[in-house]
């Protein structure tokens, strides 16, 4: 919320004093920080898997080395944390369109338009590499273009802390840019062909060739789902308690065999694309609540309130651990509830040293965390548009193979140290990267 929202809801609530962290800029301190740190999480494993064998089995997803077993590693948090930021974010990007006065049919439009964007790049991206043969030119040029043209078709460009240049020539340049993008994902998408000759897409009839919707489409039901019941129910939190219910048990209901025969289930999985996975989603709105809430909670309550949510998640896990097993690619719900309290926890340090400064009674406390407080800065910068990073550190490896550069993979198969530092230095790199070009003004917006 902005400034003048704080101090709307403030007057509106008969607050005077309300404990509550303002946010100024309309951002959450520490909901950015653990997005940055997420997103170099997710870079750094990505990067890492290329280095093979080499690396360990804890620093790999758990089923790439123990297939059909029950478990889970540090990797295996990563996907499912961003699913929980998600919905932590999504009360305040909802919240302040609806409380700017736009009509909700607007705000469902916009949720849709947005749903749609993440669900198209993901079936790109899934779809990997076409057929040599049947496409006729490079496979390595399709997908290089295909993420640059994806940070295209998104990208709003504004000059850079210059309020006095105008601003037609950047909206402009802005729309051009995303016009080209679009059209060239359009191009790609029917240029695409697989070894049999499949397409990703046809309109008569019509297919799509979505296989399991790739990352990016995942959140994108996610996103959807969550944004749906936040239109509905807002921040009341037994609903989102119950809604939280539900969609793990559509999971079960799943598994039972309720849905066999249902047309859906041939689109799109039911108990885990748009059950067990919103699921962590409409979690995190839940904590978020305790941040948007017009009532009055003290930092202690905050605290009090993330610390039950943490020791339910992970009761909830240790229940249902033996009904399915923890298993991130059947998107279970102990894998679920597991991720939802690290990712709590790991919150809950970053809200302690970003959000609550201000609140802070001993000032020798506040300098004996000053240290944190510099690298969590540097992850709330990083993590204020991360999907520009992502698609960064998707198209530098197709980039390097389009020009032959395998010294890259040298490095990171030359030793389990090299290839640490390598993937380490790549998501401090990306992410700075991306840091950068949003302070120079170019950004992505969905």
């Amino acid at each position: 919320m902005t400034r003048e929202r704080v101090q709307a809801s403030e007057t509106n609530s008969g607050t005077a004093t309300d404990s509550r962290p303002t946010h100024r800029s309309g951002r959450v301190t520490s909901i950015d920080a653990l997005r940055g740190l997420v997103m170099f999480a997710m870079i750094f494993v990505n990067y890492l898997a290329g280095a093979g064998e080499i690396v360990p089995d804890g620093m790999v997803h758990f089923s790439d080395r123990h297939p059909h077993a029950s478990g889970m590693t540090f990797v295996d948090v990563v996907f499912p944390a961003f699913l929980f930021i998600v919905g932590m974010s999504v009360p305040f990007a909802l919240g302040a369109r609806l409380a700017r006065g736009e009509a909700r049919w607007r705000t469902l439009v916009h949720i849709l338009v947005r749903t749609l964007a993440l669900l198209s790049i993901g079936v790109l991206m899934v779809n990997g590499r076409p057929d040599a043969q049947r496409l006729g030119w490079s496979p390595k040029l399709w997908q290089t273009l295909m993420y640059l043209a994806a940070i295209l078709a998104f990208s709003v460009i504004s000059p850079p802390n210059r309020p006095r240049l105008p601003t037609r020539p950047w909206r402009i340049l802005s729309l051009t840019c995303r016009v080209l993008g679009l059209a060239t994902l359009v191009w790609l998408a029917f240029a695409w062909r697989g070894g049999d000759g499949e397409r990703i897409i046809t309109l008569w009839p019509f297919t799509l060739r979505t296989q399991w919707w790739g990352i990016l489409g995942l959140i994108g039901w996610a996103y959807l789902v969550g944004s749906i019941i936040h239109l509905v129910f807002g921040a009341h939190r037994t609903a989102l308690l119950g809604c939280l219910s539900l969609l793990l048990c559509l999971y079960a209901a799943d598994r039972t065999g309720l849905f066999h025969g249902l047309w859906l289930r041939s689109v799109i999985g039911i108990g885990d694309t748009l059950g067990s996975l919103p699921a962590i989603t409409v979690a995190g709105m839940l904590l978020a609540s305790i941040l948007t809430s017009t009532e009055a909670m003290r930092p202690a309550a905050r605290i009090r309130f993330a610390a039950l949510f943490m020791a339910g998640t992970a009761a909830g896990a240790l229940l249902l651990e033996g009904l399915y097993g923890i298993s991130k690619d059947r998107a279970t719900p102990s894998w679920c509830l597991w991720a939802c309290a690290i990712t709590a926890a790991t919150w809950l340090v970053f809200h302690v040293i970003c959000d609550m400064r201000g609140e802070a009674q001993d000032a020798r406390a506040t300098a004996r965390v000053r240290g944190a407080r510099t690298v969590t800065g540097a992850l709330s910068v990083a993590g204020r548009n991360v999907l520009l990073a992502y698609l960064i550190s998707n198209v530098l490896p197709s980039a390097f193979d389009l020009l032959g550069q395998g010294w890259f993979w040298g490095i990171l198969q030359s030793g389990l140290t090299a290839a640490i530092l390598t993937s380490a230095a790549c998501g401090v790199l990306i992410l700075g990267a991306s840091a950068g070009l949003n302070r120079m003004g170019f950004t992505l917006r969905l």
